[in-house]
């Protein structure tokens, strides 16, 4: 019953609408691709801030995940910032100082040394001696008269 000067595109009744199912797997696609670069974009500064190593990758990863969840770009701009940016390791420079006043402090704790030689340092001195590298010079006076008696 349908007209014969209709287009092609409108479909006679009882027959496949092709179009229409043209455009849903195109719609689909569409909100797929698109989806998938919106994720893409949106964890760009923890990828940016994960290559690069950075000591705020924690801080970029939490920021990106609330801009995700309420919508609040600023949260995004800051990451963005953030994985950019190079914090300055406090870190490493304070483990190092704590490690030094630790073993100055053990060293304090400890009995002063005598200037006499323990056993293992004597095979230390003989052994760089052989090498003929001698580092330690020999003590003067009557501990040296000591040792050459023996």
């Amino acid at each position: 019953m349908t007209p014969h000067h209709l287009p092609f595109y409108i479909a006679r009744p009882g027959e496949t609408d092709v179009l229409m199912i043209v455009m849903g797997v195109f719609l689909v696609a569409a909100v797929l691709c698109v989806g998938n670069l919106y994720l893409k974009l949106h964890s760009l500064p923890e990828r940016m801030a994960h290559k690069s190593q950075k000591l705020q990758f924690e801080i970029v990863a939490v920021l990106g995940l609330l801009a995700l969840f309420t919508h609040i770009h600023l949260f995004w701009i800051a990451a963005l910032l953030l994985a950019l940016v190079d914090l300055p390791d406090f870190g490493t420079p304070l483990r190092n100082i704590a490690g030094s006043v630790e073993r100055i402090a053990d060293s304090a704790d400890s009995p002063p040394r005598s200037n006499e030689p323990e056993s293992g340092e004597l095979e230390e001195v003989s052994t760089r001696a052989d090498r003929g590298k001698p580092e330690v010079e020999p003590q003067k006076g009557a501990k040296q008269g000591a040792h050459s008696h023996a």
